[in-house]
């Protein structure tokens, strides 16, 4: 869900929109706090706050917290560059990233593989970062959560796939071991963006 009259006057920015994905318990939150904690003080590097109809009392990442009926209403007046619904929540990356991408810098924004195409026909510079893990890391920490059983979580596992779907320029992360392995990795899609994004 996006604006046709923005996607049409923003697909050529020079910066790059990196969108973070991964199932549940990958580890996406922590592994955008730490790139962020890296790039601290780099110009060139945006991390966007996503708006979401959650509390912000809910826990996990760090977010803009709207009712439904203002969610529905800043959808309606554009001021989203993509939005999405999952799991009973609406989820939305503010407008406001085109000016940073207008400059020329690399966007970070935590996403779902579900909204891909949204963010496909949103950028024209669009990469992908895939972040999993094992599914007995993924079944411990989701267990750690205690919102499911251990039963249930593992039935949920091997229903699931870990990959991305459709034609997208994807680095998958494995961040099964520790954060500095897979916060590697992700330092190096971001730097490399950094300067694919000043042709």
């Amino acid at each position: 869900m996006t604006t046709d009259g923005e996607d049409s006057r923003r697909t050529l920015s020079p910066g790059t929109m990196i969108v973070i994905v991964g199932p549940s318990g990958a580890g996406k939150d922590t592994l955008m706090d730490y790139a962020a904690a890296q790039l601290s003080g780099r110009p060139g590097f945006h991390f966007t706050r996503r708006v979401i109809t959650r509390s912000c009392d809910a826990g996990g990442e760090n977010h803009d917290a709207v009712s439904l009926h203002e969610f529905n209403q800043l959808e309606d007046a554009g001021a989203f560059a993509v939005s999405w619904q999952a799991h009973g929540l609406k989820y939305g990356i503010p407008a406001a990233v085109y000016s940073h991408l207008e400059a020329g810098d690399v966007v970070i924004a935590n996403g779902s593989r579900s909204a891909l195409p949204h963010f496909g026909t949103a950028f024209s510079r669009l990469k992908v970062v895939n972040i999993v893990a094992r599914p007995d890391v993924l079944a411990r920490r989701l267990e750690q959560r205690g919102r499911e059983s251990q039963d249930d979580i593992l039935r949920r596992l091997e229903r699931s796939s870990l990959a991305v779907a459709g034609d997208f320029d994807v680095t998958t992360v494995d961040n099964s071991g520790a954060i500095e392995d897979a916060g590697k990795t992700i330092m190096q899609v971001l730097q490399q963006s950094a300067g694919s994004s000043h042709p």
